[in-house]
């Protein structure tokens, strides 16, 4: 069991696969954790103030954190841990790098933690009064969940160099219970700021899981603290296009709140609900394909296999949009369905569930873009270029920016979602074309032939749903919630029968890749566990 849980992945999809599965849970549990919410509190001032009081957090969190691993700790880490028998120097930088990361946050989370009450009129200016101290209230609990997520995601990137992916993968399951139990628990006992406590504990778990099996890989924690260590620097130097990119972008959705606040009460929470709702395929498929190959790129990067390189980047991208696009479809013809299904529960009424299945429509554009644009990202940092996707985020952001000024009058909250879809769309074109450019090729034909036949599946699909969920209607009790989710799973379930019969007719590869990786040796418990890295042919 022990190797199981810390065994090392073999190849791309096969880690993918893990992480997938793993993130499924968690996303489901995220929307259960939602439900819970839509059923205690709907789409009102003290979800709207809970989901605001995120925002100053989590911009902390991905400036000093997200930036740091995805554009500078993993890859220097990789290279120092695989390019000899002596393993103590990427100790050596990891414990760096975490003792800067703990102390870092402290003294930031402090300050925070000071100001939030000065922080919250400016997050929340349509607030009332009594909700803008809400905020800071929770704010300042939640400052205690930045530190812990700061060092487990240190920890986390240790992991993803080792393609240790199980625990990995499962450590946001236990972020989510902890919100679970804040919600369920700590809120009957210590009130609204319970909520608050939930995401500490969620987060303190998250730690603690990842830091055991760090510690089962060979991680021991030192005191080390060196600012001028020269991998330090190295990682220094990365991330700030990275960190500028990410600040860029969490001001966007820091701007979307701060409009979102004035438009009318439960507008902030019904853009969170929608906003979560298309996370689930982009968490199951996007994110972790994406965090699968980067130690692939990486390593095809620093050995200037550029063929290599591109293979594995072409693959990737055909797998996503072979999974990604019937998602969408599902998300945009069911989206009243789903939201009826995960939401409609207690004080969520009707009204909520148009708006935020409208909203949800908006987002399901961009489907394709948003599970893409990660993959590509790291494309580029693996390259050591953290300056482009840096450049190209800030002119798609500022690009939504400007559409959800244009759009929120007209549309409402629905307006924020669709700026946000086209902001997306504008970054993947951009990042795409520039990556063509650097590279000279991204196997063009290959992605191009895939996405044809993907489509040619798609266009039946979408027909499929479309007509069968009418009769459907007739035959399952829409007053009730096994009806609606009857009705919205077996019109998934035909639509998806078609899609994979289509598929599998055209010999779209991505289909019997997949078959191959669930069939394949490396899901047998006893082939688990290697010290065998990923292989640049895998």
């Amino acid at each position: 069991m022990l190797k199981i849980l810390n065994g090392q992945s073999k190849s791309i999809t096969g880690a993918a696969i893990i992480i997938s599965g793993a993130t499924l849970v968690s996303r489901l549990m995220g929307l259960a954790r939602d439900r819970i919410f839509a059923h205690y509190f709907s789409a009102g001032p003290i979800l709207d103030a809970y989901y605001a009081a995120f925002k100053i957090p989590d911009l902390i969190y991905n400036l000093l954190i997200i930036g740091a691993l995805s554009a500078g700790f993993i890859p220097t880490f990789t290279k120092l841990f695989y390019q000899g028998e002596d393993k103590s120097s990427a100790w050596k930088l990891a414990n760096n790098i975490l003792n800067i990361t703990a102390i870092s946050l402290l003294v930031v989370s402090f300050f925070g933690i000071i100001f939030a009450p000065s922080l919250a009129p400016i997050i929340a200016p349509g607030f009332s009064k009594t909700s803008q101290d809400l905020v800071a209230t929770l704010t300042r609990i939640m400052f205690g969940s930045t530190i812990m997520l700061g060092m487990s995601m240190v920890i986390g990137g240790m992991l993803q160099s080792l393609r240790t992916f199980f625990l990995y993968s499962l450590a946001p399951i236990f972020y989510n219970l902890g919100i679970i139990i804040g919600a369920v628990l700590l809120v009957p006992i210590l009130g609204i700021s319970g909520l608050a406590w939930g995401v500490v504990l969620g987060a303190s778990l998250h730690f603690s899981l990842q830091a055991y099996s760090a510690y089962a890989n060979g991680y021991r924690w030192k005191w080390y603290f060196n600012l001028k260590d020269k991998n330090t620097r190295l990682i220094g130097k990365l991330m700030i296009p990275r960190t500028l990119g990410l600040a860029i972008s969490q001001l966007n959705l820091v701007i979307i709140t701060m409009l979102a606040s004035l438009l009318p009460v439960g507008s902030v929470t019904i853009f969170n609900f929608a906003n979560n709702l298309q996370a689930v395929p982009i968490g199951i498929i996007g994110i972790p394909f994406a965090l699968a190959v980067f130690p692939v790129l990486s390593a095809a990067a620093s050995q200037n296999n550029i063929e290599e390189f591109i293979k594995n980047l072409s693959s990737t991208i055909r797998q996503i949009l072979f999974l990604i696009i019937p998602c969408a479809i599902i998300i945009l013809l069911l989206r009243a369905q789903i939201v009826r299904v995960i939401y409609g529960t207690g004080k969520f009424d009707w009204t909520a569930t148009i708006h935020t299945a409208d909203t949800l429509a908006f987002f399901a554009l961009s489907l394709f873009a948003q599970a893409l644009i990660p993959l590509l990202a790291r494309a580029f940092y693996a390259l050591s270029n953290t300056k482009t996707p840096f450049i190209i985020g800030i002119i798609s952001e500022l690009v939504g920016i400007i559409a959800a000024l244009l759009l929120m009058q007209p549309l409402g909250v629905a307006g924020l979602a669709l700026a946000f879809s086209i902001a997306s769309i504008l970054n993947l074109t951009i990042l795409s074309i520039t990556l063509r450019n650097t590279l000279k090729k991204i196997d063009g034909e290959k992605i191009l032939s895939s996405f044809y036949r993907i489509i040619l599946a798609a266009i039946p699909m979408a027909i499929a749903i479309q007509y069968a969920k009418y009769p459907l209607a007739k035959i399952f009790n829409q007053d009730y919630f096994f009806g609606i989710l009857g009705q919205g799973l077996v019109a998934s379930l035909i639509g998806l029968a078609i899609y994979g019969l289509i598929c599998y007719l055209l010999r779209v590869p991505e289909l019997l890749q997949i078959k191959d990786s669930l069939a394949s040796r490396w899901l047998q418990t006893k082939n688990l566990p290697t010290t065998e890295p990923i292989s640049n042919n895998e």
